[in-house]
């Protein structure tokens, strides 16, 4: 019995000790706060082949202290929607360097908090480049800062970047070429009827209208113009198309103002936050509309026009309407029954 206390007294030890070795050595975890700005946000620039330019950008860092490394990389438009890919390596005629002193691309430097650095962006096009347009952004990335023994250092990056858009042209010149590729609401109801399409509405539905616009010349083009709704009683109300970058041989969605918001972060079943649209009418519509666009990209561009159409019925008024009504006739029925009963 002795023996056996004495066992279990240095078991107890053993236990008290590892514990303590735990408690005074845990594993260190850093998290790190990561906030970047880099300015500008786009780039927009015409040059001639055998010409070079130097911009500037700002880099700031926020929050804790980071490494990071900049870079340049072409993309190219998605979708319709203004999202891009980004490719996986530099490529192009255009030639990228810095011009800092002490900071190369692809080289990672280190940035203090609050700290500003200007990085000196050097383009330069061969004489041989064709006239083009071409597509890059300036990546800054965050680099995983290295690991200590016993810690646990969070390996995730940060990306920023700012897009550069360059138009190659030895005489000035540019290709602007365009055309509405789609102008259409979405309607509740699309009905074939003598030979023509008809949109047909609820009233009181909120009305999505898509424009899109194609780009089928060489260089960016940035539409421009309006929106006008026109109803059968003479009603009229303007929207103004917002000015955004259409890449060569893309298209995109455009946008107007005004139109009805929707918050698609915090109502994401929305059916307005399914499909990216134009514009989205709201108001109680009674009656057939129009809606007609008339664009351009510039001085001395010709004009773009496109129409659609849409009916407004009241289906949700009129079905109220009818449920009165029968109830007022069901009442008015047993009411005359009951007085005919002796």
């Amino acid at each position: 019995m002795e023996n056996m206390n004495k066992v279990i007294k240095i078991l107890v030890a053993l236990i008290l000790v590892a514990t303590n070795y735990y408690l005074i050595t845990p594993s260190l975890v850093n998290a790190q706060q990561t906030t970047l700005s880099l300015s500008p946000p786009l780039l927009e620039t015409i040059i001639k082949p055998g010409k070079s330019i130097v911009v500037g950008y700002r880099l700031e860092n926020l929050a804790d202290p980071v490494i990071v490394k900049a870079m340049v990389r072409p993309f190219r438009p998605q979708d319709n929607t203004n999202a891009i890919t980004i490719q996986p390596t530099l490529t192009g005629p255009i030639a990228f360097t810095l011009d800092n002193a002490d900071l190369q691309l692809e080289e990672a430097f280190f940035l203090r908090t609050k700290e500003n650095r200007q990085l000196l962006l050097r383009l330069t096009v061969p004489t041989d480049t064709p006239e083009s347009d071409y597509y890059y952004t300036l990546i800054v990335q965050t680099q995983p800062p290295p690991q200590t023994e016993g810690s646990t250092t969070s390996r995730s990056q940060m990306t920023i970047g700012s897009n550069i858009l360059v138009t190659v042209t030895a005489t000035g010149s540019v290709d602007i070429k365009g055309k509405i590729a789609l102008f259409t609401v979405v309607p509740r109801y699309r009905i074939s009827l003598l030979g023509k399409n008809w949109n047909i509405v609820d009233s009181q539905d909120r009305i999505p209208l898509i424009a899109v616009v194609q780009n089928i010349g060489k260089n960016v083009i940035k539409p421009q113009g309006e929106i006008i709704l026109r109803g059968n009683f003479g009603e009229k109300a303007s929207y103004d198309v917002t000015p955004k970058n259409v890449l060569a041989q893309s298209q995109r969605i455009l946008s107007a103002t005004p139109t009805l918001t929707v918050d698609c972060q915090n109502q994401p079943t929305d059916p307005l936050c399914q499909t990216a649209s134009s514009l989205v009418l709201a108001g109680f519509f009674v009656g057939q509309y129009n809606l007609s666009t008339t664009l351009n990209f510039g001085e001395s561009t010709p004009n773009l026009y496109a129409a659609t159409t849409f009916i407004a019925v009241p289906f949700r008024l009129l079905l109220a309407v009818g449920v009165v009504i029968l109830i007022s006739l069901v009442i008015i029925r047993r009411s005359k029954k009951e007085k005919q009963t002796p």
